[in-house]
This record gives C-alpha cells, sequence and structure tokens, in this order.
C-alpha cells in the first residue's frame, strides 16, 4: 500500500527539520506546523497516525523522529523532488524559481522508475538547481563542507554553493543582482545587529538582508 500525499509531505518535512547534531531531541510539533502551515491540532492527528504505521516515533518531552521506514521513505521524496527540479532547468529551461512548485505536484505522481530514468539522462546529478545534495538509489546523500553566508568574514571570497528554502520573489531577485550556483562574491562590510550585508558581485555592490544570506551556503573560492 503506497503512502499518501500527505504522509510523504509529512515526513519530508520531518527529515529536513531534523538537526543531526542535536540527538538528545526530536522536532517539536510546533515546528512541523509552522513548516507546514497547518494547525498544531491537525500536527497532533498526523503524528499519531504516522506513528501507528511506523514512520515516526513520538515522545511528548523529545518530539518526533523517524523511523528506519520513515526516513527511507522521506528520502525516496527528496529524491524524486531534486531529480525532478534539475530536469525542469536542464531539459525543459525552466528557471531556478519556477522548479519548486512544479516537483511539489510532480514528485508524487512520478514512479521511482521514471526518476532514475531522468537522473540517468541529466549525467546522474549530485546537486539539484539550488545545490542541494541529491540522494543516490539508495538513499545516500552526501553533504559538502559549506557555512551560512552570515558566517563569513569582511573581506573573503566565497562561492554560492547552495540556496535553503527561499521564495521563488527572493530567488528572482537574487538573479537580478547576478547570483547564481557557483558565482563568485566577496563580503564588504557588515551591518552590525543582524543588518544588511554588503557584497560585491561582479564588481557591482550589493545590500543583502540577513535573514535571506543566512539560507545562502557558501564555500571557499580558490584563486
Amino acid at each position: 500500500m503506497s503512502a499518501s500525499k500527505a504522509i510523504e509531505d509529512y515526513l519530508k518535512c520531518i527529515y529536513k527539520l531534523e538537526d543531526p547534531s542535536q540527538t538528545e531531541k526530536g522536532v517539536h510539533t510546533s515546528a512541523i506546523a509552522s513548516r507546514l502551515n497547518v494547525a498544531q491540532a491537525s500536527v497532533s492527528n498526523m503524528i499519531k497516525k504516522l506513528s501507528d504505521q511506523g514512520f515516526v516515533s513520538y515522545e511528548p518531552y523529545y518530539g518526533v523522529a523517524l523511523t528506519t521506514t520513515g526516513r527511507q521513505l522521506a528520502l525516496q521524496m527528496i529524491r524524486r523532488h531534486r531529480v525532478i527540479e534539475q530536469y525542469l532547468v536542464e531539459r525543459l529551461h525552466y528557471a531556478w524559481d519556477e522548479v519548486d512548485a512544479e516537483a511539489e505536484v510532480l514528485e508524487h505522481a512520478v514512479s521511482d522508475k521514471l526518476v532514475d530514468a531522468m537522473w540517468e539522462a541529466l549525467g546522474r546529478p549530485t546537486h539539484d538547481p539550488h545545490g542541494s545534495p541529491i540522494p543516490d538509489q539508495d538513499g545516500i546523500m552526501s553533504e559538502q563542507p559549506v557555512k551560512a553566508l552570515v558566517d563569513v568574514a569582511e573581506g573573503e571570497q566565497v562561492k554560492l554553493a547552495r540556496i535553503k528554502n527561499r521564495s521563488p520573489e527572493e530567488l528572482r531577485y537574487l538573479t537580478s543582482i547576478g547570483l547564481a550556483m557557483g558565482e563568485g562574491l566577496r563580503v564588504k562590510t557588515k551591518a552590525p545587529f543582524n543588518g544588511p550585508i554588503m557584497l560585491e558581485i561582479n564588481n557591482e555592490l550589493h545590500a543583502l538582508d540577513y535573514r535571506i544570506a543566512q539560507a545562502l551556503m557558501v564555500e571557499r573560492q580558490h584563486d
């Protein structure tokens, strides 16, 4: 029996909210409600359902944690989503701000056989258009060593490696100032108290909101 769209969305959400460095606690139901934009009561009902089906474990003071079965299904959905996004960009010439909504629909409709065929046709990509790693056919996902742009020192030269959970409008803004995956940039100044960050991109200066900079993951650019 295949899982419903709601179950798949919840498992994927829980996986993304998990913090591997915090093994002593799980994901809070309030965080799930906020991410999925649903009522707390709806989350509680679904968590009970997921627990009954063996997808998650839940303890009131610990939170929600994926079981092995739940994690496998979450990674399967993440793989589908990211392969579809890459295929839409590379083969159908979608922009990176257009693919998330399309992939959210298609990931529940396609088979793993089709996703594997798309992945093979693309040359077995390891990352999607936003730099997020694509799990392989065994559900193994390699994370590259990156850090948030807000943690980059003034004067440091880096390149964009990944963008986490940004809206289409924000992605279009990043495009408008010349940011793309692998694009080099330099942090010129950082305003105090979580203020704007001034970036140099292609010899032009642009101010970037601190909140967006938190979602931009970069790696050191070697000369």
